[in-house]
């Protein structure tokens, strides 16, 4: 089984959850399929499976690949290096979600849409986890 999240990095929120899919469909195909629509101007740091999804209005950034032979300028390492700190975070969102051990473990309730359910209530479960978190700091 597979979702996408999109993860609000100040906050460290998951602000939108995809529909569940079988585990060998791509990640650009589900975006692609769901359709989501961005605000105009929004940032995006995508991961390389979602190489060619490009959304209009939208600033898109992702990891250069390093060309056969070569070596990547230091403009496009300190590139890369952002991303990846960035994504660091996001990482750590989505083992936030995965907390809920049903997340993780294999998946054998056949009932329809209970998949989409349990990770609903996984995203809120670490939603309400990192507000509490926040607004005991203040």
């Amino acid at each position: 089984m597979k979702n996408n999240l999109m993860v609000a990095i100040e906050e460290r929120l998951v602000r939108y959850l995809s529909q569940t899919w079988a585990g060998r469909t791509h990640d650009k195909r589900i975006c692609d399929e769901e359709g989501y629509r961005f605000p105009p101007g929004c940032v995006l740091l995508k991961d390389t499976g979602f190489q060619g999804f490009e959304p209009e209005r939208v600033y898109t950034y992702q990891p250069k690949k390093t060309p056969r032979g070569q070596e990547l300028s230091p403009a496009d390492q300190a590139e890369n290096t952002m991303i990846a700190s960035i994504r660091i975070l996001v990482e750590h969102v989505i083992a936030g979600v995965k907390r809920c051990r049903i997340v993780r473990d294999i998946f054998r309730n056949t009932t329809a849409h209970f998949d989409d359910l349990v990770m609903e209530i996984a995203c809120g479960l670490h939603n309400f986890r990192t507000a509490l978190r926040y607004n005991a700091c203040e």
